[in-house]
């Protein structure tokens, strides 16, 4: 089989008509470039030029040849391109994994820094519950992934991105739609919606423990595992329920949310997840965007008292 010397040689001399010509172009001596020329004649079994003493013409054969020669040097290059790319972190694709609600939240700006920073890049995004999420990273099914802590896997590393206040979900036409904040004894002999213990653990474990501390047991009617499903419940007046400030997002008619008052302020934490051995080009830029998210968001965290409203 030829090789893309041998190809480079035959396309030069194809586009100069000259031997002395095309070896100055490719900076070398003519006997050699002669010689690669032959190679390649021989291997295809064809004639590509016609030589005389004063002159080098194509044959149909080599016409019709210059024209793939030309294609598969662009296509060589091309590929040797896209690898150096991807050594350096330019190209290439990368799998993250997200819940539903960090798509409310960081996700966009996540999404739209990568675009501006990588735009060769291709990102593989998955929407996964977060116990998903960590299965997909320990088998390599996704490079990184927001989702809610604890981040407790052996072998993976994480930091925050971003936090927020949490909101008391009531529909508009309740008593406490008027109220300009709520606290946690207002959903007390109130129906509430709940989060499903498995799909949604985090958010299930996290409000059961602000109603423990308060001493409270609301009264759970549903079990669910997205916050716009919970909303539309709230919506329809079957009961209240306690959402991320992300919610807001949603402007779901019918439903008004309302600053949550905490004795201790507790947020709605969401992670960046990744495996330390994670060899992927792109992981350390994607890395880097979270961070300055992370300082972003944290600059523009409200001060405690306007979070108590």
């Amino acid at each position: 089989m030829f090789d893309l010397n041998q190809l480079r040689c035959f396309v030069a001399v194809a586009e100069e008509l000259h031997f002395g010509r095309a070896a100055a172009r490719l900076n070398m001596t003519q006997p050699p470039l002669s010689r690669q020329v032959q190679i390649l004649e021989r291997i295809l079994d064809v004639a590509l030029f016609e030589r005389t003493s004063r002159s080098v013409r194509l044959t149909p054969a080599g016409q019709s040849f210059l024209v793939e020669a030309r294609r598969l040097l662009k296509q060589a290059e091309g590929a040797a391109l896209l690898a150096r790319r991807v050594a350096a972190g330019q190209a290439g694709a990368i799998g993250i994994g997200f819940t539903a609600t960090s798509a409310y939240s960081c996700l966009p700006d996540l999404v739209a820094a990568c675009r501006r920073r990588l735009p060769d890049a291709t990102l593989v995004l998955r929407e996964m519950v977060s116990t998903d999420q960590s299965e997909a990273l320990a088998s390599g099914q996704i490079d990184a992934g927001l989702l809610r802590p604890p981040v407790v896997q052996a072998g993976t590393d994480s930091f925050r991105i971003a936090e927020e206040r949490l909101m008391a979900a009531v529909p508009e036409d309740h008593p406490l739609a008027a109220a300009p904040s709520l606290s946690l004894r207002d959903f007390a002999g109130e129906p509430f919606i709940m989060y499903a213990p498995h799909e949604a653990r985090y958010f299930h474990d996290l409000v059961i423990e602000l109603f423990a501390r308060s001493g409270l047991l609301p009264d759970y009617v549903q079990h669910l595992s997205q916050i716009h499903s919970i909303l539309a419940l709230v919506r329809s007046g079957l009961g209240l329920s306690i959402v991320p400030e992300a919610a807001l997002q949603l402007q779901i008619r019918g439903v008004t949310l309302r600053p949550l008052n905490l004795a201790a302020p507790r947020p709605a934490e969401l992670y960046i997840a990744w495996r330390q051995d994670n060899d992927n080009p792109l992981l350390p830029i994607i890395l880097d965007i979270a961070r300055e998210m992370a300082e972003q968001h944290r600059l523009a965290e409200p001060k405690e008292s306007e979070v108590e409203g």
